[in-house]
């Protein structure tokens, strides 16, 4: 296994994990991804591979940043995004993002499912509220995702 691949495993479980259980992410997991990222790429790419992981870096946080702005995504998610970005690269982070985005979409159905069903069980008539979707583990399996062509 290489050592992009260890450390995306390591981020995207960290991340996941602490996202479920208390619904955020705390700043160290995607500052691992970036540092780690940058050492990396630039260890295997000199200069060049340490500018692609700043340009990942960047992408990442600027691609997500608008869902921050328009309230449908937290602060966190923008990060991990962006720590991800450093370690993947540019390149790999564009695919990352698509497989990211198919992740989210079926993770939405999902709790769309889920509330509706509870709502049934239980006999309230209530509207669909607004849930807070956990979405680190859809950036996680989007990242890992991206790395299977590698």
């Amino acid at each position: 296994m290489n050592p992009i691949t260890a450390l995306a495993i390591l981020v995207g479980l960290a991340a996941s994990i602490e996202d479920l259980a208390v619904r955020r992410i705390s700043n160290w997991i995607p500052v691992l991804a970036l540092v780690g990222g940058l050492a990396i790429q630039s260890a295997q790419h000199g200069w060049r591979g340490a500018a692609g992981a700043a340009l990942g870096a960047i992408t990442g946080f600027c691609i997500f940043l608008l869902f921050y702005v328009m309230g449908g995504m937290g602060g966190g998610d923008v990060k991990l995004m962006a720590g991800f970005g450093g370690l993947l690269g540019v390149s790999r982070l564009l695919e990352a993002a698509m497989w990211t985005a198919v992740c989210g979409g079926i993770l939405a159905i999902g709790v769309v499912t889920w509330v509706t069903i509870r709502n049934r069980v239980r006999g309230s008539g209530q509207p669909l509220t607004a849930e807070a979707i956990p979405y680190a583990p859809a950036i996680a399996i989007g990242a890992w995702l991206s790395l299977l062509s590698v």
